[in-house]
């Protein structure tokens, strides 16, 4: 099966977590962490999400998974530790056309998770076949490279592709080809990148 990778706006995303263990707790707080509005459902939860309850970053259901507990939810991750829940998640959530990630078996949904590396405004994903450790090792030898001075300039950029569009400056067209061109990654790990999009402000 091939992927197709997308990168969806968490804060604009309401999800649902079917599960509290500690697979469903890293999914959660992965969702919280990028700006979605979260419901986890389960009987029982682990301390890290009792903790983020309380700190009003997600909600809670303490009770067993019914249909209905899907609601106006964008994107629904089953992670019980009861195979046949997983699965009736997976039936109910594709049902309602939405995206559905099964943590443990990953065919029966339309999405699964990469492993991911930020570095501010820069985020990568990497897919290793559905062999998550594979992936994270990819991920983890990425990383070494593409570090917060990345992040950094990527911020920059941003920040100056912003004020030069919305001043109607068209030296943005000028500018975006000479500061990635070919030697933009040496320039950010030089540290010479800073100094080319000063030339620019």
């Amino acid at each position: 099966m091939s992927d197709f990778p997308i990168a969806l706006h968490g804060e604009r995303l309401t999800a649902v977590v079917i599960g509290g263990g500690s697979v469903g707790t890293r999914k959660a707080l992965a969702l919280v962490e990028a700006g979605a509005r979260v419901r986890v459902v389960s009987p029982e939860v682990t301390p890290e999400l009792a903790e983020a309850e309380r700190a009003r970053r997600l909600s809670i259901l303490r009770e067993s998974y019914r249909s209905g507990h899907l609601g106006e939810a964008t994107l629904v991750i089953a992670a019980t530790d009861s195979r046949d829940v997983n699965a009736q998640v997976a039936v109910d959530a594709r049902a309602h056309g939405k995206l559905v990630n099964i943590t443990d078996f990953p065919d029966e949904g339309n999405f699964h998770t990469m492993a991911l590396h930020r570095s501010g405004d820069v985020t990568i994903a990497v897919s290793a076949g559905g062999v998550p450790g594979a992936a994270a090792r990819i991920r983890d030898a990425i990383a070494e490279r593409f570090d917060a001075r990345y992040g950094r300039a990527v911020s920059a950029l941003r920040g100056l592709r912003s004020r030069l569009i919305a001043g109607g400056d068209e030296r943005w067209r000028d500018a975006a080809p000479k500061l990635l061109a070919d030697d933009f990654c040496s320039s950010v790990e030089d540290g010479s990148f800073t100094e080319k999009v000063d030339t620019w402000r």
